[in-house]
């Protein structure tokens, strides 16, 4: 198929490696072109309009809201050449940006599937992300021979559903790995040898496995899910928690730790959380004055 990828980050153009490894011909856009260019897939467009013109499919993989609107409605946005496309957004953008969206895309004359994914760069590679799938089930089946190629699809209900469900899954993910720093942190500061206290609780979160270097080493890099993310996507979260009337008072700690860390560690690898029980730790041991 004719697909067109805008946003070539980490995730964006690690989806375009693989769809041009299975064959679709690719057209590439990127805010900055440069980027694209080094992919080495495809053709590279000026414009997100360009680039969706000849597509069948068109693929959105953006830093946040902003960005997202700013591909499909600005000037030269995607949504000028809309004609039958299927546009799939796949950002971590939250739900009112889906929803918005979705009306405009179907005016415009294309179709709208809402398709945010858990998982990293090598589950791109792999094959193994978890696509979550909302919208009119004629588009989706229309997409399906390229997000088939991506992972699993997870068919969820309306629009904003997928993206609703995105940021209770990274609330979790945000919850289950402030907690697990926190106790490598006291279960050494306890005695405790750090394979042990990370032995015990990767057996409760196997998740922790796909960055044990970062809590075992405090390597944080390479870098997949920075931290800086974490902090982005727990304040949509907590947007959409209080906006339903929720109470998350875990959630609204594990934000303000993020927050903490992010001031040093932001770029930084998610695992590096670990920094803001470090500092804790070395300032409590620090002399008087």
């Amino acid at each position: 198929m004719r697909v067109a990828v805008l946003g070539t980050g980490k995730m964006g153009g690690a989806i375009a490696r693989r769809l041009s490894a299975a064959g679709h011909e690719l057209t590439l856009w990127n805010r900055t072109r440069e980027r694209a260019e080094a992919l080495g897939v495809g053709n590279v467009a000026a414009t997100p309009a360009e680039a969706a013109a000849s597509a069948e499919i068109v693929i959105s993989m953006l830093t946040d809201g902003d960005a997202v609107r700013a591909a499909y409605l600005g000037e030269n946005g995607a949504l000028k050449a809309a004609q039958g496309q299927v546009f799939i957004e796949m950002s971590t953008a939250g739900p009112d940006v889906a929803k918005e969206l979705a009306p405009l895309v179907e005016r415009a004359g294309g179709q709208f599937v809402e398709a945010p994914v858990f998982g990293s760069i090598g589950a791109v590679e792999s094959g193994t992300l978890v696509v979550l799938a909302a919208g009119r089930e004629e588009a989706i089946e229309r997409a399906r021979p390229v997000l088939e190629i991506l992972g699993e699809i997870h068919r969820l209900g309306g629009i904003g559903s997928a993206a609703s469900l995105k940021l209770v899954g990274n609330s979790m993910l945000g919850g289950v790995s402030a907690l697990a720093a926190e106790l490598m942190s006291a279960g050494t500061a306890a005695g405790l040898s750090a394979d042990d206290v990370f032995w015990i609780l990767s057996r409760f979160a196997p998740v922790l496995n796909a960055r044990k270097a970062g809590f075992m080493e405090r390597r944080y890099e390479p870098v997949t899910f920075a931290l800086r993310d974490m902090v982005k996507d727990l304040g949509m979260a907590l947007e959409l928690y209080q906006r339903s009337g929720a109470t998350t008072p875990l959630t609204i700690a594990t934000k303000e730790l993020y927050e903490g860390a992010a001031k040093a560690a932001g770029d930084l690898d998610l695992a590096a959380i670990m920094t803001f029980y470090e500092q804790s730790r070395d300032r409590a041991r620090a002399p008087g004055p």
